[in-house]
């Protein structure tokens, strides 16, 4: 399975943090987020990375180049910041079949894995981590709206009136019927191509939607105190990456008891 990873943004509400740096370089606990992020699909076994850059992105290739860890990267460009459907619709030339996709703000140490086991075996069209947040808080994320049933019925991108505190993460993984529903997505009051407004019409066309509930914690690094809260929480750990995710690695190879 590929990996693409959207690390485009400007990273704003992170200032002075993003004066001279693009947001995925943002360092918590010594290292940039986006390090993090990579070890994260590693652990999954990707076969690829594929990093959507904008701002300031010499930065990011610099560091980086052409592998992490001897796994291949290849960097798309989002030459403007108009979303992150717009931004999955730039890697769309270079995703061969299912891929899965991690923001390049967000710390996790969660079940990322069953939510590729969850896809693959259910054959979605998207699956992804969903985590209960206070109300207060649901306005800043993508909120699922569900039945009765517990069936999803609607996404809504930063609602002013949340229907639940049922909140996506900023891990997915998507078949390329992803690309079709960004291509279709009209911009938001925000001048955005939101990405739930495109998983709102694989929902609407009858497509299969998963929503696995997280387990562990993640951090999405939108201010500095995000920052600090996701550093206490990995200092706190004292834990390798690599050594978080042997689990993930297991389980995706099939090893499982």
């Amino acid at each position: 399975m590929q990996a693409v990873v959207l690390a485009a943004g400007k990273g704003t509400r992170l200032r002075p943090l993003t004066e001279d740096k693009p947001k995925a370089l943002v360092e918590v606990d010594g290292r940039p987020i986006v390090e993090d992020v990579f070890d994260n699909l590693l652990a999954l076994d990707v076969s690829e990375l594929i990093v959507v850059v904008g701002h300031r992105k010499e930065q990011i290739i610099d560091r980086y180049g052409d592998s992490y860890r001897d796994v291949p990267i290849t960097y798309a460009h989002q030459r403007e910041q108009l979303g992150l459907a717009h931004a999955i619709r730039q890697v769309e030339p270079m995703v061969d079949d299912d891929f899965a996709l991690m923001l390049g703000d967000n710390v996790f140490r969660a079940n990322l894995a069953d939510v590729v086991n969850r896809q693959r075996e259910d054959r979605a069209d998207a699956a992804f981590l969903v985590e209960q947040v206070p109300y207060e808080e649901a306005s800043r994320y993508g909120v699922l709206d569900t039945n009765d049933y517990g069936e999803i019925v609607e996404v809504v991108e930063k609602p002013e009136e949340p229907p639940s505190n049922l909140a996506m993460t900023g891990f997915y993984t998507f078949t390329p019927a992803i690309f079709h529903a960004c291509q279709l997505v009209q911009q938001s009051d925000r001048g955005e191509y939101e990405l739930p407004d495109a998983i709102d019409l694989l929902i609407q066309s009858g497509r299969t939607i998963d929503a696995i509930r997280m387990e562990g914690w993640r951090v999405d690094v939108g201010y500095p105190d995000d920052r600090d809260r996701a550093e206490k929480r990995l200092q706190d750990e004292s834990v390798d990456p690599g050594e978080v995710h042997a689990e993930a690695e297991r389980v995706i190879g099939g090893e499982t008891d």
